[in-house]
């Protein structure tokens, strides 16, 4: 946590699984967890389930991205009915982001390639496939996400 505020019981609870995959003698992915640390945890409701979202430092996301797939499997049975999800945290710069004395702004600091790297993040480790934006009478956009189909099974 950002300028040592203290961890909630839920982030507690995370860093306590984590630290329980790394000394797990039968874990192959623990070299790997010596070097992951979170810097937040919440729980959301969605469709009467419990989903978790687990946020990353941008620094150590490389190294979870490597394990994504079988930290998510561990995670998923320490936290029984509980759905896990991995998001990195980025930075956005505003228009006026000459005020923090930078000259320019990159592309992957903008708003939208922040929002598309994080739904990127959310549906991980499987590929997204194509995208569709459906525009109703009213108004309102339904993102239409079409996922790898080989990645059915995980």
């Amino acid at each position: 946590k950002e300028k040592g505020a203290a961890p909630t019981d839920l982030e507690e609870e995370v860093a306590k699984a984590l630290f329980d995959i790394e000394v797990a003698p039968s874990s192959d992915i623990k070299t790997d967890v010596r070097d992951v640390y979170i810097s937040s945890a919440q729980d959301l409701e969605v469709k009467n389930r419990i989903a978790l979202v687990v946020h990353f430092p941008f620094r150590v996301w490389k190294t979870v991205r490597k394990i994504q797939g079988r930290l998510i499997r561990e995670l998923e049975k320490k936290f029984n009915k509980k759905h896990v999800v991995f998001v990195a945290n980025r930075t956005i710069l505003d228009k006026n982001f000459r005020r923090k004395g930078l000259q320019v702004r990159p592309r992957s600091r903008t708003l939208t390639s922040v929002h598309e790297s994080m739904l990127e993040d959310v549906v991980g480790p499987t590929e997204i496939f194509g995208k569709r934006t459906r525009i109703g009478v009213d108004g309102s956009k339904l993102m239409k996400i079409i996922l790898d189909p080989k990645d059915k099974d995980k």
